[in-house]
C-alpha cells in the first residue's frame, strides 16, 4: 500500500544486496528488497541438458543483449569495445559468474599514495578483513593459506584440485621462477552448510545445477529470510523520490504484473552494480535534482571501470582432461601484480588459469579462427584441439577516468518504458600497454609450460563482468558520491554498496570485495542507527 512504510529498503538482491540484508536483519528492523528478476530453478540450468554450450549462445549467454530475458535491461555499447555482461534475477550476476575469488591486495586501496595516480581509497585494507573472513564462511570459499603474494587468510574450506591441466602450469611458472598459488574459488569443495560439494562438472557460467558454486541465491538469501527480510521479486524500480529535505521517502516501481506502485522507506540502499546504480540515479531526477539524485558532484556514471580482459591460450600434444573442473577456478599468478615502471606501465595484472571448451565451443574457436576446418579433416583437426586447450585469462586493472561513462540513451527503453543504460568506454594507452605486456608474459608460460601453439586474444568483447567506480567513495563531496561508510552526501539515507563506490579496480575479480564492502557499510549502519542521518 501507499502508506506502508518499511525502515530499509533494498533495491537490487546480487551480491552486495544479498549481504547486506543478511547483515541488517539482526537489527530486527522490517526489510523489504525488490529485485526485477526472479528465483531461478537449478533444474532449468542449461548444464541439466546436453545442449548447454549451446545455450550458452543464446538463452543463458552471459550478454543481456544477447539472452533478451523478460527481467533483462538492454544496454546501448556501441561506443565501447567491452559488452556489459550480467544477470538479473534473485542473486544477480552471482548466478552466472566463475566464482574465481581473490582479494584485492593492500596496495590496492593506496594507489594514489604508492603510485601517484588514481585516487586512494578512504579505508584500507585492515578495515575490511574481518568481513572478507566473514564473507568466506558465510558463502563457502575454497582455497589454500599462505599465499606470498597477498595478505594471510584462511579459507574455511580446501582448494579446488589442480588437475593435469594446472600441474602442467605450475611446472611451466615454476621453470621461470614466477609466482604461482592454488585459486580461492566460491564453490566448496567439501560438503557444506547443507550443499553438496562440487563435481567437477565444469560449465560453471551457465549456473550451477548442484548447488556447488557459492551465488547469493543459496548462501545469504536463505540465511536473510529466516531472519525475516522480505524479499519481492519481479518488481522493476523506475526512480528513487525524495522530499524537500533531500531526503529519500522511496521508490516508484513496477510489479510483476506491469502495475506502477509505490513502496515508503526510512533508508534506501541501492544495489543494482556499476551500471545499473547510475542508471538509476541519474533516472531519479526532480526540482531538487535535476542532473539525477546523488549528483551534484557530477560523478554519477563517471569514472566506469571495466577490467580489459585478454586471453592466451595454449594447445598442447597430449590430452589434458582440460575440460573438467570448475571453469574459472585452478590457478592463478600475481607475478606481474604490483607496480613495476620498468615494464611501461602503472599497476599490475593477474594470470588466470582456466579450464579449456568443450566439444561445441571447441569446434566453434577452432572454426572461428580457422584451425578447424569445416567438412574434410574436422574431426582430426579437432582431436588436436578438444580437451588439450589451456586458457591463461588477463585481468588488467582499469584505471578510473571521467570518460569513462554511463549515461542514459535517449532513445533505448526496457520493456517497462524506463531509459536504457549507454555506455562510452574506451581503454587508456596504461592498459594497452599492459595487456601487450601480458600477453609477452602468458605466452612465455605457456612456452615453458610446453604448448606447441599459442593465441592471443584480447581486449575480449564479452568480458564486461567487472562494473566499479561510477559512484565513488570519498571524504569530499565535490570529489565523490558516497561517504566512506557508503552514505550519499547529498541524501543522508540513501545508501550505496554495490561496485560502483570503488575508486580503483585492483586487478583482480571483485565480487568478494564487492561483498567485503557491502559487509563493512552494513555494519557501520548498525553501529550508528542512533544517529544515521546526522
Amino acid at each position: 500500500m501507499a502508506d506502508d512504510i518499511v525502515d530499509v529498503l533494498i533495491i537490487g538482491s546480487g551480491a552486495s544486496g544479498a549481504a547486506v540484508a543478511w547483515s541488517l536483519a539482526d537489527t530486527r528492523m522490517r526489510i523489504v528488497c525488490l529485485e526485477q528478476g526472479d528465483w531461478m530453478n537449478p533444474a532449468d540450468y542449461p548444464t541439466t541438458r546436453r545442449s548447454w554450450e549451446a545455450e550458452a549462445h543464446g538463452a543463458f549467454s552471459t550478454s543481456p543483449n544477447i539472452r533478451g530475458r523478460p527481467h533483462d535491461y538492454p544496454i546501448n555499447e556501441d561506443a565501447s569495445p567491452i559488452s556489459i555482461v550480467n544477470f538479473n534475477g534473485v542473486g544477480g550476476s552471482t548466478v552466472l559468474y566463475s566464482a574465481h575469488w581473490p582479494r584485492f591486495h593492500p596496495s590496492d586501496f593506496k594507489v594514489r599514495t604508492l603510485d601517484g595516480v588514481a585516487d586512494d581509497w578512504p579505508i584500507d585494507y585492515a578495515a575490511l578483513e574481518p568481513f572478507f573472513a566473514q564473507n568466506d564462511r558465510n558463502i563457502g570459499v575454497s582455497g589454500l593459506a599462505g599465499d606470498p603474494a597477498g595478505p594471510y587468510h584462511q579459507p574455511p574450506l580446501p582448494p579446488v584440485p589442480l588437475g593435469l591441466m594446472g600441474e602442467t602450469m605450475a611446472r611451466g611458472f615454476n621453470r621461470l621462477g614466477w609466482h604461482w598459488w592454488p585459486s580461492d574459488s566460491a564453490l566448496i569443495t567439501r560438503d557444506y552448510e547443507g550443499r553438496e560439494a562440487c563435481a567437477n562438472l565444469g560449465p560453471c557460467h551457465s549456473g550451477c545445477a548442484k548447488g556447488a558454486k557459492s551465488s547469493a541465491d543459496i548462501t545469504y538469501w536463505p540465511m536473510a529470510r529466516r531472519a525475516g527480510v522480505e524479499l519481492r521479486t519481479g518488481c522493476r524500480v523506475r526512480e528513487i523520490l525524495v522530499d524537500e529535505n533531500d531526503m529519500a521517502t522511496g521508490v516508484v516501481y513496477f510489479d510483476p504484473d506491469g502495475v506502477e506502485r509505490r513502496q515508503r522507506a526510512e533508508v534506501v540502499v541501492i544495489a543494482c552494480n556499476g551500471v545499473g546504480t547510475p542508471r538509476l540515479l541519474l533516472n531519479s531526477t526532480s526540482a531538487r535534482f535535476p542532473d539525477g539524485l546523488a549528483n551534484r558532484s557530477g560523478l554519477v556514471g563517471r569514472n566506469l571501470m571495466l577490467h580489459p580482459w585478454g586471453l592466451v591460450q595454449g594447445l598442447f600434444d597430449t590430452p589434458l582432461a582440460s575440460r573438467y573442473g570448475p571453469a574459472g577456478c585452478c590457478l592463478l599468478s600475481k607475478q606481474f601484480y604490483e607496480t613495476d615502471l620498468s615494464r611501461g606501465f602503472v599497476r599490475g595484472y593477474n594470470l588466470q588459469i582456466t579450464r579449456g571448451a568443450g566439444p561445441v565451443n571447441t569446434a566453434r574457436q577452432g572454426l572461428t579462427r580457422g584451425t578447424i576446418p569445416w567438412g574434410a579433416g574436422h574431426h582430426e583437426a579437432f582431436a588436436r584441439h578438444h580437451e588439450r586447450a589451456i586458457n591463461i585469462g588477463i585481468c588488467c586493472e582499469d584505471l578510473p577516468e571521467l570518460h569513462n561513462t554511463v549515461t542514459l540513451d535517449p532513445e533505448l527503453t526496457d520493456s517497462s518504458g524506463i531509459a536504457a543504460p549507454r555506455i562510452t568506454y574506451r581503454l587508456s594507452e596504461n592498459t594497452e600497454r599492459m595487456m601487450q605486456h601480458a600477453f609477452r608474459a602468458g605466452t612465455e608460460v605457456m612456452q615453458a609450460a610446453g604448448a606447441t601453439r599459442i593465441h592471443t586474444e584480447g581486449p575480449l568483447r564479452y568480458a564486461g563482468w567487472h562494473l566499479l567506480g561510477t559512484a565513488r567513495m570519498g571524504v569530499d563531496p565535490q570529489t565523490s558520491v558516497v561517504n566512506p561508510w557508503g552514505r550519499c552526501h547529498d541524501v543522508r539515507n540513501l545508501f550505496i554498496v554495490d561496485g560502483s563506490v570503488f575508486v580503483t579496480s585492483g586487478g583482480v575479480n571483485p565480487t568478494s570485495t564487492i561483498q567485503a564492502v557491502a559487509l563493512y557499510i552494513a555494519d557501520q549502519m548498525k553501529q550508528r542507527l542512533a544517529n544515521l542521518f546526522d
